[in-house]
């Protein structure tokens, strides 16, 4: 069945999922605040390339100015802004969603408590995407990534309710995607997204303060090490506040909160390092950000790891060293350089 589906941002993930379900044919409207975006899907429509079959879809687009004429009978909004920008995101949707429609938070970190501030937990739904590596480096051209396992159809998207149900709406979610990737409902939302919020605070900032690619900091000692040590505090203080949280980046959250054992460590430093060849040095989200000029997440990201941890009594050093160095770079007070990893791991005194 035709849904009328309404995109709150249209950068990386927005435009992507956007384009997929416009080719399947429902009625997409994305809603985008990048002017040039917005003028050049309307000229030309969305570009869509990666691993898979390239195409290219028309879906209407309005800049953020023009989205209060819009109707007010979507049957689900979903929020792609920036964690930041959630608020005043949800507020957009919530205005313009039927009766029986709902609110999809799509978005990385913790998003879905301010969601559900703002709509009511009874019109959130969070979903959470998994090993999905999309980037929006010009107006209307969106590209898939292959994913470190190689690109394949699997379970990346996990849908929740947030009080734990399996309902039809979740279900519904997930057939609804299904045209991109497999995916599953959860009764696990807070556990999948804190493995995904691992899975992003692990890797995001080392990327946005040293300027290297994925495959560039998994090529030397000092970019795994900094990898194992946000991996593993993120993973601690997950599994001390009790979330189920799944396995992320290939291992169990229990395996990378144990990386201060050595023989543990030296197997996850094992795990990372780049085997063979072809594989594509990418650039996650933080590092899109700092190339576009742009704030980044690390404080919803990397500084949520933190605070959490105080509250659990989680010490994460290496976590509070990469939020400041992330913001040295966002401030231009310093340029993104390889050297700047070792100057994290330096300031909580793990050798380089």
């Amino acid at each position: 069945m035709t849904k009328k589906l309404l995109f709150i941002g249209a950068g990386a993930v927005g435009s992507y999922l956007g384009s997929s379900l416009s080719r399947a044919g429902h009625d997409v409207m994305l809603v985008d605040p990048w002017a040039e975006n917005v003028e050049m899907i309307r000229r030309k429509g969305i570009r869509v390339t990666g691993p898979h079959e390239p195409f290219e879809v028309h879906p209407a687009a309005v800049h953020l100015h023009e989205a209060a004429r819009l109707e007010r009978d979507y049957d689900i909004a979903f929020v792609a802004m920036k964690a930041y920008d959630t608020a005043w995101a949800a507020q957009l949707a919530l205005r313009h969603i039927a009766p029986h429609g709902y609110v999809v938070s799509s978005q990385n970190c913790w998003p879905d408590p301010v969601v559900a501030a703002v709509v009511g937990p009874s019109r959130a739904v969070g979903l959470v995407m998994s090993n999905i590596l999309v980037a929006l480096w010009n107006p209307g051209q969106v590209e898939r990534g292959i994913d470190p396992a190689g690109y394949r159809r699997q379970d990346v998207f996990r849908a929740g309710e947030h009080d734990g149900r399996i309902t039809s709406r979740v279900s519904e979610l997930v057939d609804l995607l299904s045209v991109i990737d497999g995916g599953r409902p959860t009764d696990n939302l807070w556990g999948e997204r804190w493995g995904k919020l691992a899975q992003n605070a692990m890797g995001n900032p080392a990327q946005a303060l040293s300027g290297l690619g994925s495959v560039e900091i998994a090529s030397t000692a000092e970019g795994r090490a900094i990898t194992i040590h946000l991996a593993a505090e993120s993973a601690r203080v997950g599994l001390a506040l009790g979330y189920r949280v799944p396995k992320f980046r290939g291992a169990d959250a229990e395996q990378w909160a144990d990386a201060s054992t050595p023989a543990t460590y030296h197997a996850l430093d094992r795990h990372l390092t780049p085997t063979g060849t072809g594989q594509r040095n990418w650039r996650a989200s933080m590092a899109q950000d700092i190339v576009k000029g742009r704030r980044t997440e690390i404080e919803e990201m990397n500084g949520y790891v933190v605070a959490r941890g105080r509250e659990c009594g989680v010490p994460t050093p290496v976590s509070e060293a990469v939020v400041e160095t992330v913001r040295q770079v966002e401030g231009g007070l310093l340029l993104p350089a390889p050297e700047n990893i070792s100057r994290a791991l330096r300031q909580t005194g793990i050798p380089t």
